[in-house]
């Protein structure tokens, strides 16, 4: 169960190679910007869709073997997150997240997991990722609080580099984490990397994005690559092979006999 929750639960959850990700590291050459207003309006921009339907090749690397996974992936704006799974032509799994939580089932052991967005936060190594903020992160949207009182911005020739001035703190069912932030943006201003560090501990999460394309009146990455540093390490790719506006039905229940996994 584990192993297929893991690239379900970083996707819906259920959700590499440095080949055709990240661009190259950006010279040391970085100069303040004079003016950051229209930068941070920039970033913080929600992406403008009603629905979005993804065709997606999910490889993952978990120190278990997981087969390259085909996923379809259909978002309702603010509402639902829904995921189906393919490994060698059989369905393997299904799940959906809403902003009340994520609920996912796989056939291999006949299990299901229903939860808040603890679990996916365990999964990723962090404490802020509600709805919004894994929506974003699938949509290429900077997923994590940035204004220009706690962040510093830069430009070089690759674009622009941001980074925290002070520790990001978060709070979640009474406990609060800081981390290091640091995010970097072409100069078009689409997010390429972002990356983590709890000060505190060794784990760290890094989410790069390449390969942005139009698709109708919106940018989106065909390529995200979710890296989770820390005790064990994980990294998922997602391949985003063709985009679609249509609207969908995207049926969710448990089959009968299926056992409920507790989350820990």
């Amino acid at each position: 169960m584990k192993k297929y929750i893991l690239a379900t639960g970083l996707m819906i959850s259920l959700i590499s190679c440095k080949t055709r990700t990240a661009v190259e590291n950006p010279i040391n050459t970085n100069t303040p910007i004079a003016s950051t207003a229209s930068f941070f309006k920039k970033i913080n921009e929600k992406t403008d869709f009603q629905q979005l339907k993804i065709n997606s090749k999910i490889t993952a690397e978990t120190g278990k073997f997981i087969p390259p996974l085909d996923a379809t992936i259909y978002i309702e704006k603010d509402k639902k997150v829904w995921i189906n799974m393919i490994a060698i032509f059989l369905n393997v799994g299904r799940g959906v997240a809403t902003p009340e939580g994520i609920k996912g089932y796989e056939k291999l052991n006949k299990t299901y997991i229903e939860s808040d967005f603890t679990y996916l936060n365990s999964l990723l190594n962090v404490n802020f990722i509600d709805y919004g903020a894994f929506q974003n992160l699938l949509l290429g949207k900077t997923f994590i609080p940035v204004n220009d009182k706690d962040f510093k911005v830069t430009k070089n020739a690759q674009g622009y580099l941001l980074t925290s001035v002070k520790n990001l703190s978060f709070k979640t069912n009474g406990n609060v984490s800081e981390y290091s932030a640091a995010l970097r943006y072409n100069d078009q201003m689409e997010l390429e990397n972002v990356t983590l560090k709890k000060i505190d501990a060794s784990d760290e999460l890094e989410v790069s994005y390449a390969l942005w394309e139009n698709f109708e009146t919106i940018r989106l990455p065909k390529n995200v690559k979710i890296m989770i540093k820390g005790s064990k390490n994980s990294q998922i790719l997602l391949e985003n092979t063709r985009f679609d506006s249509s609207k969908m039905e995207v049926p969710y229940s448990v089959p009968t006999n299926y056992t409920k996994t507790e989350i820990k």
